[in-house]
């Protein structure tokens, strides 16, 4: 697969009738390894054990509904009422981000008001805060640690 701009870890890779799966920490369960999938899997790794996000507040795929239409966020994090604190979207490291990525997961958060978004491809990664009251987003620096949301 691709190098990232993440830390390594332990990844369960497991083969099945010719086709790759990578284990899914939130799911517990094996998922097909696709580019996007290597890079949530990265990005979860280093939430969970670099910057301290608990897993537990963490769902992956989660899906909300737009009138009849349902759709995924890649990742949510929740707070502990399970209110969406913020919402992760990952491209395939081949997959620039552009505005466009950007406004697909503002559009998401159109319904769950997350205070941040993120969006990644496993080399870069952009975060930003959402100001409410400016409706504005606001581009950090870097990804904050859970102690500091």
């Amino acid at each position: 697969m691709y190098p990232l701009n993440l830390p390594q870890y332990e990844i369960k890779i497991s083969q099945r009738n010719g086709k790759s799966y990578i284990f899914d920490s939130l799911r517990l369960k094996y998922v097909s390894l696709t580019p996007e999938e290597w890079v949530r899997q990265h990005f979860i790794n280093y939430l969970a054990t670099y910057l301290g996000y608990p897993k537990g507040l963490l769902v992956n795929e989660a899906e909300i509904k737009i009138g009849e239409k349902k759709l995924r966020c890649d990742s949510v994090l929740y707070n502990k009422e399970s209110l969406p604190r913020m919402i992760i979207e990952y491209k395939a490291p081949t997959i620039e981000i552009t505005q466009k990525v950007i406004d697909q997961v503002a559009a998401y958060n159109s319904l769950l008001k997350a205070e941040y978004l993120v969006v990644s491809n496993g080399i870069k990664h952009f975060c930003f805060k959402v100001d409410y009251k400016k409706r504005k987003l606001l581009a950090l620096k870097e990804i904050p640690k859970y102690s500091e949301l």
